[in-house]
């Protein structure tokens, strides 16, 4: 009996360390609601900072709340963050500079950055990898080579994330792929992480 004592009063301690340092590696994460359920993002700012804090812009200020997704491709990606219910486009801040050069993939439920022809162009728009796209990642630094820029991994409802995939899609003047129902994202939530 003394025996386990004296390694209970050796083991507690080592495990309250394990979980003060677990909870201090805590990452930033994004919760993004929508009808389908919950999507909650990891976001890596040490990888992509200027990207981040620029998708975070948007999150702290509300933008995102009310868009819709999109852009809806099986067997590719989801597409959202920068039309209305009535597929207006929202107000953006001016375009960032290409981060795709940041060792991270266009791997399943990775969120990109969305953009023009110019690498130099993303502003609100993201979307999130259903497969491995690794045609979308950095090869070199000309227009076609950039690639997009990952800036993090969903961590929780990747089951949304498919269940959106299968919505059914029409296309509306010059949009394809736009799903017949509404996706709309009611909420963006942010918790930062301890570091």
């Amino acid at each position: 009996m003394k025996t386990i004592l004296q390694r209970s009063r050796l083991l507690l301690p080592m495990l309250a360390m394990t979980m003060i340092a677990s909870v201090g590696l805590a990452k930033d994460m994004v919760t993004f609601e929508t009808l389908y359920g919950n999507i909650t993002v990891e976001v890596y700012p040490e990888k992509a900072p200027v990207t981040v804090a620029n998708f975070m812009s948007y999150v702290e200020d509300g933008s995102y709340k009310g868009t819709i997704f999109h852009r809806v491709i099986p067997g590719f990606m989801i597409q959202g963050g920068g039309l209305d219910l009535g597929l207006r486009p929202k107000p953006t801040r001016a375009p960032i500079k290409i981060e795709s050069n940041n060792g991270l993939k266009n791997l399943r439920g990775t969120i990109a950055m969305a953009r023009t022809g110019d690498p130099n162009s993303a502003t609100n728009q993201f979307f999130i990898n259903l497969v491995d796209n690794s045609f979308l990642d950095f090869k070199d630094e000309t227009a076609l080579g950039y690639g997009y820029t990952v800036f993090g991994k969903v961590t929780a409802g990747m089951d949304v994330v498919d269940a959106i995939a299968k919505a059914k899609t029409t296309n509306v003047g010059s949009r394809q792929n736009v799903p017949v129902e509404p996706i709309v994202i009611k909420n963006v939530t942010f918790v930062k992480g301890k570091k």
